[in-house]
């Protein structure tokens, strides 16, 4: 396929990926890195296609979107008792939950 690039070749080939996959600590099959070749050649392909697209006066977009905030309002509503909280709770200290440590814990 001749294309923006004066006509080379776009095509990766398996031994590429291969070198890859090795590089990446991937154990890939032959046939896997010639079904992957087949693939990132089609991307480079379609990235071809899409370089030569005119897009002269065309904005740039940040979302294809537009975004709306679908939150409700944050309004203060009645909770819950705190110490009536606490006393369902399976364990509580100083009015906190006590839960078991995580971080630097090893049993």
């Amino acid at each position: 396929m001749a294309g923006a690039d004066g006509g080379r070749s776009r095509r990766i080939g398996p031994d590429t990926v291969a070198k890859v996959a090795r590089l990446a600590r991937l154990d890939l099959a032959p046939d896997e890195a010639a079904r992957m070749a087949e693939q990132l050649s089609g991307m480079l392909e379609h990235f071809a296609d899409v370089d030569r697209l005119d897009l002269d006066g065309v904005e740039p977009l940040a979302q294809p979107l537009p975004l709306v905030n679908v939150m409700r309002d944050d309004v203060p509503a009645p909770c819950l008792d705190r110490d009536e909280v606490l006393a369902a709770a399976p364990a509580a200290e100083d009015g906190r939950f006590r839960v078991p440590p995580v971080v630097g814990f090893t049993e």
